[in-house]
This record gives C-alpha cells, structure tokens and sequence, in this order.
C-alpha cells in the first residue's frame, strides 16, 4: 500500500522572473515537490529554463489561468475591450449566471496547455487553476475536458475537504468557501479517469507568521494532502500578496518539512 503523501506547491511560477527564481531555488533545495507554472505569461518560456534538471520528485503543472493577465488568444467576446482577464470575483458572478464564452475560453484553456507542453517538451503532472477558477460552472467542464485531452494522465487539484479536517486546520472560512465552489469536482473529475488529490490545506490572510501557521496545514491530513503555498521575491504591480510571498519563501528555506510531515504520517519526497 501507498504511503500517504505530502505535496508542497508552490504557484505562479513565471508571473514575474523573480518569483520564479525563489520557487526554483526551493525546488532545487528540496523545500517544495511541486510547482504550479503560468504558460500564460510574458516570462514563461525564458523562466521555464530553470526548470531544467530538477530533482527527480519534483511535479511540474499548469496553472491555467483566466483571471488578471492577458489570455494567449483573442477573446473579444469575454475581453471586449482587450487587456488582463478580469478578477475573480466577477468571473464566478459571470459563471454562476452561466454568461461565460465558453468556446473563446476553451480555446485559451487549449493554447495554455500548448504553451506548457512547448517549454516543457511533455504534459503536464498536474492542472490547477488561477485563484481556483477551474472549479466555476462551465468552466469546469471545458477544464475537465482539456485535462483529459492534453495531459490524460495527470492528476487536479480539489480545492474542497472534509468538514472535519477544516475544521481543525487555521482560517476556516477561506477554506470553506473553496470547499463549495468544489463541490461535485471530484466526481466529475472520476467520471473522466482523472485523479485528484485527498486533502486541501494552504488558506491564511497573507500577513500572519508562515512559519507558525504552517503546521497547522499539516491536521487531519489525506492520504494525497496538498498545500498550495505562494513563496516569490521582489513586487509586481497588482500583485496583493507580495509581501506575504518573501516571508513564505524563508519560512519554507528553514522549516523541516520532511519531519514535520513524517509526525503527521505523511511521506515528503522532493
């Protein structure tokens, strides 16, 4: 039988250079064993080169992106007016009421998986999502379907839990937001042979202490227990988050990941 497994992720890579060097540097360290790639971004094909000869547990994917950049493919229907993709907040409003361009984002989903698999030379290991819009009415479906057509064995990230677990964990109503906009995700997702991980962790407010925080990620684990994390240096013009992702990138440098995950009967291998 399977050990249960602990999967660090480390998003955004290539939404800015510097950034990118932090989550390699991880990787490289053996602090992180996956990493969530922007193909979507200006940088992606240059950042990607850092991604060469990484340790051999290491998961690359792609983090599809539909939300706050500006999308590979002309998208006149859902950016009329070009630029960045719009926030996430109006996309679910948009997705709920099931006004969505579905075949312009479809084709964007595709060109995304295109982009990954040119830079990285294969599929994908896994597919998430950008501020989790993968799990949105509609899109959902059109993610689902792209999975299974570009990268048919890769695994996608549920962004939903137990009750029990997210009840025991730090920041539950973060968590318990994901949790609905999940619902359903996993059974869609078996329906098409497409595996998922078991246990969700990662949700604070970007401003608390990481390195005690961290821990707390770890209760009630699944037996493939994720936790997305945002390391990264340096800021970026609308980026929310970048002061938190420095102060996370140090945290996961000191921590002893591997022993803390070992205590809670999971196997981290990086």
């Amino acid at each position: 039988m399977t050990a249960p497994r602990l999967i660090v992720c480390a998003d955004d890579f290539a939404l800015s250079r510097q950034i990118s060097e932090t989550i390699a540097s991880l990787a490289f360290a053996g602090r992180i064993n996956a990493i969530s790639c922007m193909a979507v971004c200006r940088g992606w094909a240059h950042d990607a080169e850092l991604l060469r000869d990484l340790p051999s547990g290491v998961q690359l994917g792609l983090h599809v992106t539909l939300t706050c950049e500006e999308p590979l493919t002309d998208m006149p229907e859902y950016l009329p007016d070009g630029g960045r993709m719009p926030e996430i907040d109006p996309l679910t409003v948009a997705a709920a009421k099931g006004n969505l361009p579905l075949e312009e984002i479809a084709c964007e989903i595709d060109a995304q998986f295109r982009a990954f698999r040119k830079a990285i030379g294969c599929a994908p290991d896994f597919v998430d999502a950008h501020q989790h819009a993968h799990v949105l009415p509609g899109i959902r479906r059109l993610f689902l379907d792209a999975v299974a057509e570009h990268a048919p064995g890769a695994w996608i990230r549920d962004c939903g839990d137990r009750v029990s677990a997210i009840a025991a964990r730090p920041y539950r109503g973060k968590a318990i937001g994901s949790a609905y906009h999940a619902r359903g995700l996993r059974r869609a997702a078996a329906r098409r042979g497409i595996a998922c991980n078991s246990g969700f962790a990662g949700h604070y407010d970007f401003r608390g202490d990481y390195e005690a925080i961290f821990p707390r990620f770890l209760r009630r684990p699944g037996k493939m227990h994720l936790i997305m994390c945002h390391p990264g240096a340096g800021t970026l013009a609308g980026d929310d988050i970048a002061d938190a992702r420095p102060r996370e990138a140090a945290a996961l440098h000191r921590m002893r990941i591997a022993d803390m995950a070992r205590a809670h009967g999971l196997e981290f291998d990086a």
